[in-house]
Parts: structure tokens; C-alpha cells; sequence
């Protein structure tokens, strides 16, 4: 990889950190698929203001040699565009090689949801005699009741709770905030953790404002909350492919099939497009059939 190749991707991701304030994971993910496109460049044996179209196509082809699914490779080649459309707004670029390049297809995957039953199982699952168990039951009743990402369950704040008026205020992606209403009964539990569980878990760490400890006293990392997960689907006996991201899909599906309005659950989503909200209508449309077949006298 050229010298020249390195400097102008350091000033891509600083673009990235500072002008465009994205976060650090987000701007870990760019700067992860531009190393390996520079990587693929070298090997290739051209460089970034040198590459043609043809060099585009052979590092989609270079990157599905190496397994990556559908979605991994169109994201890859997304760093690139924009990567591309710095370099000529900068002036460092008079071509932008990925134009001439079509995106590659993707069947969109519908997300995988809990019903009811489910859920209820899942949430049954902590002993609730352990101040581990009454605080795993308090965050998966949180985490559901509100949709939360798994980044907003760990770094949700004391102070982000309104008890009284049933509200979460969330800093979601971009930084953006919102405010979710929260049920009573993940209310109650989140109540019956901060009473006792994390002022004794408190004791044990420096002290914090973060909601949810673990056993030393600090924050949740991602890894532990998907440990914590898996524990319970597995305890539950649920056979799906549950992610952190299970709860939140199973929230807006189950607020939908309830006869929520779609832009009432783009906004608790966090959804900055509706269209990425109308995934979840799948699951209404599935239950509006069902209904008709049920009661219709053609059904």
C-alpha cells in the first residue's frame, strides 16, 4: 500500500470522526472496508486515484472468493463510493471509479421475531432471588418494553428514567435523542434493581451513573448482555436464531399486529427512514390473512 494511499485515507476516516461526527464503530467500519480495499489495490497492483472500474469489479469478486455474504460485500463497496466522493470533493480525484459499477443485489431478509409467547418465556427465565437474575429480568423487560438497540440497553443512564411519567430518553445513532414510553411492568422491575441489586453491585466498581452493572460494579459490555441473551433463549427451549436485536424486531412487529401507527413505531424505532420501518408489516400483513381466513366466509 502506497504512502500517498495511507494519507488520504487517515484524512477520509478524520472526515468521517470530525466533520461528519460519526461514532467511533461506525467510523471503525469504514475505515476496516477502505484498509481492505487499499490492501486489494496493492495486490492488484494500481492505486486508489489510479483504479478503474474494472478494479472495482474484481474487488467485488475478491471479496465474494472470500465468503462474504451479500450484505458485507454491498456495504464494503459503499465505504468505497463515499470514500471516492471525499476524494473529489477534496479535489484529490477527477473520477470516481465505483460509478460505472452496479450495486449488487440483495434479497431483503425479513428480521427474526419472538411471538408473545416467547417473549414471555424468555423474560421468565432469571432467578429472580439473585441480584444478577432480578437485574437480567429488569433489562430484558427494558430492553423489550422500549426497543432498545443493545448499545442503548448498556449505556442507558440512571438518569435517562423518567419513573413518573413512564419515559426513556435514548441517544440512538447520529447522537439523536428520543423519548420512549416504558411500560409499568418493566417500570417494576427496573424499580426492585436500583432498590437493591445495583447499590450492592455499585459498591463494587468506581462509581458511575451507567444503569445497568455488572458484576464488578462497571458497564455492560456488548458481548456480556449477548451472553446473557443466549443463557435464556437457551433455557427457554426457543429454537430461533436470536440476536440482541431479537427484542427490538419482536417489539415493533408485536406493537404493529396490535394496530400501532407505522410512524409511531418509526419514531420509538429511532428511524430516520420509514422505509426501514415497513420491514416490520411483514408480520401485520401475515396476521391480517389469518384474521380473514379465520372469520371471512370465503376465507
Amino acid at each position: 500500500m502506497s504512502e500517498a494511499d495511507r494519507i488520504l485515507a487517515r484524512q477520509f476516516i478524520d472526515h468521517l470522526a470530525v466533520e461528519r461526527d460519526l461514532s467511533s464503530n461506525t467510523a471503525d467500519a469504514y475505515r476496516h472496508d477502505v484498509d481492505r480495499y487499499l490492501e486489494f489495490l496493492d495486490r492488484y497492483g494500481t492505486t486508489v486515484i489510479e483504479a478503474e472500474p474494472e478494479a472495482i469489479e474484481e474487488f467485488i469478486r475478491f471479496l465474494r472468493r472470500r465468503n462474504l455474504g451479500a450484505r458485507s460485500v454491498v456495504r464494503a463497496l459503499s465505504a468505497v463510493r463515499t470514500f471516492y466522493r471525499f476524494l473529489r470533493t477534496e479535489g484529490e480525484s477527477s473520477s470516481d471509479p465505483t460509478e460505472q459499477v452496479e450495486r449488487p443485489r440483495l434479497w431483503k431478509r425479513l428480521p427474526v421475531t419472538l411471538d408473545i409467547f416467547e417473549v414471555e418465556s424468555l423474560l421468565e427465565q432469571p432467578d429472580l432471588a439473585s441480584d444478577l437474575g432480578l437485574r437480567n429480568r429488569a433489562m430484558l423487560e427494558l430492553a423489550y418494553a422500549a426497543g432498545l438497540r443493545v448499545s442503548e440497553i448498556i449505556q442507558a443512564r440512571i438518569q435517562d428514567l423518567d419513573m413518573e411519567e413512564g419515559l426513556i430518553r435514548v441517544t440512538g445513532k447520529g447522537r439523536k435523542e428520543r423519548l420512549i414510553p416504558v411500560g409499568g411492568v418493566a417500570l417494576d422491575y427496573v424499580q426492585r434493581y436500583l432498590e437493591g441489586p445495583r447499590r450492592r453491585l455499585a459498591i463494587k466498581g468506581e462509581p458511575t451513573d451507567v444503569l445497568f452493572l455488572n458484576f464488578r460494579g462497571g458497564p455492560l459490555s456488548r458481548m456480556g448482555f449477548w451472553k446473557i441473551l443466549h443463557k435464556y433463549v437457551e433455557e427457554a427451549g426457543i429454537r430461533k436464531n436470536c440476536t440482541p436485536h431479537t427484542l427490538r424486531h419482536s417489539f415493533a412487529t408485536h406493537l404493529l399486529e396490535g394496530g400501532a401507527d407505522l410512524r409511531a413505531v418509526q419514531e420509538m424505532l429511532g428511524h430516520a427512514d420509514i422505509s426501514t420501518t415497513q420491514i416490520y408489516t411483514h408480520v401485520d400483513r401475515t396476521y391480517l390473512k389469518d384474521v380473514h381466513k379465520t372469520f371471512h366466509p370465503r376465507g
